[in-house]
């Protein structure tokens, strides 16, 4: 049975009177997506439990005023270059840049005008449940060198798995980063905190940080630490352990580098969430060399969703996957520099293994 296709409906307007949409996906296993084009944000992933119980299990915004005032990132695209770049400040070619610093002196996710506040444009793609964002970053965005040119397309399979993927060319030697940030509570807004659900990350090697989060030093092994995490284990036992890492970050905040994918350009698993309570299990798959994993330290329960539920201190775990923060400034990290004639891709999937197996 062919999957339905997308739907779209009015979700406001821009800070500066621009129209938003919201485009609907739907899958037969009973997982739906909401994605906004502001921000392309994904403002709720409904998946059914064991029971058969639906709930978003993102955390999001009711209107698009608190997206563009109050977001830490929520659901949304994030560029030019996610992460951090070191005092905002790199080198290409023998030409320095500079992007302005959001974050205690550092670039974050492309800097205070980065892709997650621009308004994106949408199509449908084909007849499927597929949704095409695209964006113009022209040359001198945010400090950036190059007109860069984005697609981000979200697709909703048959499975009930969703697929993020990214294409990007440009006109001028630049460096790309591009992730979704979605903040992940499987047990849905207002169930509390993720401290009992259960984490596996499949990495044996993470990047230390500073007090200010920037990467120092060669990469650890995560062996004897809280950051092992190859076999699940509560994220609330892992942030229990007293470790200066963890009190630098108030939590997880750090940058975990996978196991090598099989070929070049393979998807590879990255991550298992699961909750013990309602029985959802979320696996991660991706294209990229790293994955962020965020246990949201900074909510402190003053955001809250279009339904009153507010999002508590650690209320979710952020699995975004990307290259590694501070790259451009690190010859010894995979590149992220895109050149002319080049075209960066990145594919990550969101897979829901409890769900029951379609028909044969």
């Amino acid at each position: 049975m062919p999957q339905p296709v997308p739907h779209r409906e009015p979700f406001g307007h821009t800070p500066d009177g621009r129209p938003v949409d919201l485009w609907r996906l739907e899958s037969a296993s009973g997982v739906s997506a909401e994605i906004l084009t502001y921000g392309g944000v994904l403002h709720r992933l409904s998946v059914p439990d064991t029971a058969g119980r639906s709930r978003s299990v993102v955390l999001s915004l009711p209107d698009v005023p608190a997206y563009a005032e109050h977001s830490p990132y929520f659901g949304a695209l994030v560029g030019r270059y996610a992460n951090r770049i070191a005092g905002g400040r790199f080198s290409l070619d023998g030409h320095p840049y500079l992007v302005p610093a959001n974050d205690h002196g550092h670039a974050l996710h492309g800097g205070p005008d980065g892709f997650h506040g621009r308004l994106w444009r949408a199509q449908p793609a084909g007849d499927r449940a597929e949704v095409e964002f695209s964006l113009l970053s022209p040359d001198g965005d945010m400090g950036f060198p190059g007109a860069l040119s984005v697609r981000a397309r979200y697709a909703l399979d048959e499975a009930g798995t969703l697929s993020v993927t990214f294409e990007a060319a440009c006109d001028r030697p630049t460096v790309v980063n591009l992730t979704n940030h979605a903040y992940f509570n499987l047990g849905g807004a207002g169930s509390g905190d993720v401290r009992g659900q259960l984490l596996e990350v499949d990495a044996d090697r993470f990047l230390p940080v500073a007090p200010d989060a920037i990467p120092f030093g060669p990469l650890q092994a995560v062996a004897g630490t809280p950051f092992d995490l190859t076999r699940a284990r509560p994220i609330g036992d892992a942030l229990a352990v007293e470790d200066q890492q963890l009190m630098n970050a108030g939590g997880f905040d750090h940058c975990w580098v996978l196991r090598p994918a099989a070929e070049p350009g393979a998807l590879r698993p990255a991550a298992r969430l699961s909750d013990p309570v309602g029985g959802r299990a979320l696996e991660v798959w991706t294209t990229e060399p790293g994955l962020q994993v965020y246990t949201a330290n900074q909510l402190d329960g003053t955001l809250a969703d279009a339904d009153g539920h507010h999002h508590p201190r650690h209320g979710a775990v952020c699995l975004e996957t990307q290259h590694l923060p501070d790259s451009p400034n690190r010859p010894e990290y995979p590149s992220t520099v895109l050149r002319p004639g080049e075209r960066f891709t990145s594919r990550t999937e969101f897979r829901f293994p409890h769900l029951p197996a379609g028909p044969a």
